[in-house]
């Protein structure tokens, strides 16, 4: 069986909030996805990760381009890239990119569909809804403090 995640992350993968900031989003978003009607209700965790750790778009990835020369990085080097960290996760975003050797950020990637990095993180398991309007993302940075963004896995 496959399951699909819709995360929320703060837009500075860096940045983590208090425990009563993170009560407040989680309760908006469990409004906000509560499940289908007589259903099950969703899943939700918050998590306060000790390093940088990847919020990927796991199957749902088509490519990703490089903000720099425009190529197309090879998925095989993000998938080698993702497994050298899984364990231990990012102390940095710093990387060269295969197609032009260019120095960037991870987060600088052009990613098709939505990736992120994030030392904090919303994940709603099985939404039974596709994204958070922009409108919503708001209401949830606004509970918690700090801007979000959101990043859709089907895994």
């Amino acid at each position: 069986m496959s399951d699909d995640v819709l995360s929320v992350i703060p837009t500075d993968p860096q940045w983590q909030p208090e425990q009563a900031a993170a009560d407040r989003a989680a309760s908006i978003v469990e409004d906000l996805a509560p499940g289908l009607p007589g259903g099950v209700d969703v899943e939700i965790d918050v998590t306060w990760h000790d390093t940088l750790t990847v919020v990927d778009c796991g199957q749902n990835l088509q490519k990703i381009g490089c903000p720099h020369c425009g190529a197309s990085i090879d998925t095989e080097w993000w998938g080698d890239l993702l497994e050298a960290h899984c364990d231990d996760g990012f102390a940095t975003l710093a990387v060269v990119v295969p197609c032009c050797g260019t120095a960037t950020s991870l987060d600088a990637l052009d990613y098709d569909w939505p990736c992120g990095f994030a030392r904090f993180e919303i994940a709603i398991w099985n939404p039974e809804r596709a994204w958070f309007s922009d409108e919503e993302l708001t209401a949830i940075g606004d509970a918690l403090g700090h801007p979000v963004r959101q990043v859709r896995a089907h895994i």
